[in-house]
């Protein structure tokens, strides 16, 4: 089973939805138990920073989270997922992030040319192509992005594929069982797809 972690930010149903299309059993909960006893984790996100940092620690999540990834489960951050997983951001200085993988997380810069948020499809260049989540996806594939700001972890060696928008910014994070996208799978058509069908293919064990 893979839980989806609810924790009062949008879009959490349609990564559930993607999963339930690809035959595998995802649940919605904000139950901290539930998210120990999953197979496999996603944490989605959408909005602010510091509004989904209060919303995992107001449902008293936070440990939760951090025993999963310690105990070498599958997990999955996307998009505001992924940055939580850093030490902090700029859009909330006063929040600290999980720190999980050590790094901030950085505005882009707006130019008459670029507009803040980045948004619309974009491609991968993969530079880790060992990476389970990125099995069978080949370089150069769109995916889709809504974000106005980007990773900055301290070590390059957990970056497994990056994007570029004005900046080379982290597309993928991995670390062992630890997996982050900053684009959004369930809505990147058959690429979103097969990357999700990675993830629940580790999860299945």
């Amino acid at each position: 089973m893979i839980a989806i972690i609810d924790y009062g930010s949008g879009n959490v149903r349609s990564a559930q939805k993607a999963f339930e299309r690809l035959g595998y059993e995802a649940v919605l909960t904000s139950e901290a138990r539930r998210i120990e006893d999953a197979d496999g984790v996603v944490l989605p996100g959408v909005g602010s920073f510091g509004d989904c940092y209060r919303g995992l620690e107001s449902r008293r999540l936070v440990e939760a989270i951090k025993g999963v990834i310690a105990s070498g489960r599958p997990f999955l951050g996307i998009c505001i997922g992924l940055q939580l997983l850093l030490d902090g951001s700029e859009e909330t200085p006063d929040i600290d992030g999980l720190g999980i993988i050590p790094g901030a997380v950085r505005r882009f810069e707006a130019t008459p040319e670029r507009k803040v948020p980045h948004m619309g499809w974009n491609q991968l260049r993969i530079v880790e192509a060992a990476c389970p989540l990125l099995k069978d996806v080949p370089q150069g594939s769109f995916c889709y992005f809504v974000h106005s700001y980007y990773a900055v972890p301290d070590e390059c060696d957990v970056v497994a594929a990056t994007c570029e928008y004005g900046v080379e910014f982290p597309a993928v994070l991995w670390r062992d069982s630890l997996f982050a996208t900053q684009f959004h799978p369930e809505k990147s058509q058959k690429i979103g797809l097969r990357i999700l069908r990675n993830f629940a293919r580790l999860a299945a064990g």
